[in-house]
């Protein structure tokens, strides 16, 4: 059979994000996956930007990650998406590339697709499983298959024992409170394991 491909969809203004998105990405790829790490494309202003060190430095050591297309959700089998939360919800960035889906959600070509989400908040009650959550709805109307990872290894419990994905409090350093590498890797290769099933039972 051939291998799932795999798509880390990242939203990040200072990094952190892309670091889950590179947790998942090598996660995935041990799992046997064709990964394609992809950002979502920035909306805010220059200005804003600029005025923030940190979102600046980001911006300029990432800017060689394409951004996700419409196409890449053709291509791929599963998804993981990783986003910090915005008042509970996803960033704004997010959901104005969701809402670009239509067509593909009209086609039925969304569906079927075996999703699984991370997400960041700088405190432990910051919104991280209603943000998940909040994601997981839009995944629901595509049609997509949500791989969470629940409670499947020890290691999600070390992470925090977020069930519907992992999630990581930033402290005001930009450090990550909890290690939660091995959450992804795990979260990722479940994803994969997920897919790799859907895959199979369609052919």
């Amino acid at each position: 059979m051939a291998n799932v491909n795999l798509a880390v969809i990242y939203y990040s203004s200072t990094g952190t994000n892309y670091q889950l998105a590179q947790w998942a990405e090598e996660g995935a790829k041990a799992a046997g996956a064709e990964v394609k790490v992809l950002k979502v494309p920035e909306l805010a202003p220059e200005a804003a930007i600029a005025g923030n060190p940190a979102w600046k430095a980001h911006v300029e050591a990432t800017k060689d990650v394409p951004e996700v297309t419409l196409a890449d959700l053709e291509w791929a089998d599963a998804i993981i998406f990783s986003i910090p939360t915005r008042f509970g919800n996803v960033p704004g960035q997010v959901k104005q590339f969701l809402d670009t889906t239509g067509g593909l959600w009209f086609h039925g070509k969304l569906a079927n697709k075996v999703v699984s989400a991370m997400t960041s908040a700088q405190n432990a009650h910051g919104g991280q499983e209603q943000t998940i959550l909040q994601l997981y709805t839009t995944m629901y109307h595509w049609g997509a298959i949500v791989a969470a990872p629940g409670y499947t290894d020890p290691v999600i419990f070390g992470a925090g024992g977020n069930p519907y994905g992992t999630s990581v409090t930033v402290d005001q350093n930009g450090k990550m409170v909890e290690d939660v590498s091995g959450a992804v890797k795990h979260q990722a290769k479940r994803t994969v394991t997920v897919a790799e099933w859907v895959k199979k039972g369609n052919q």
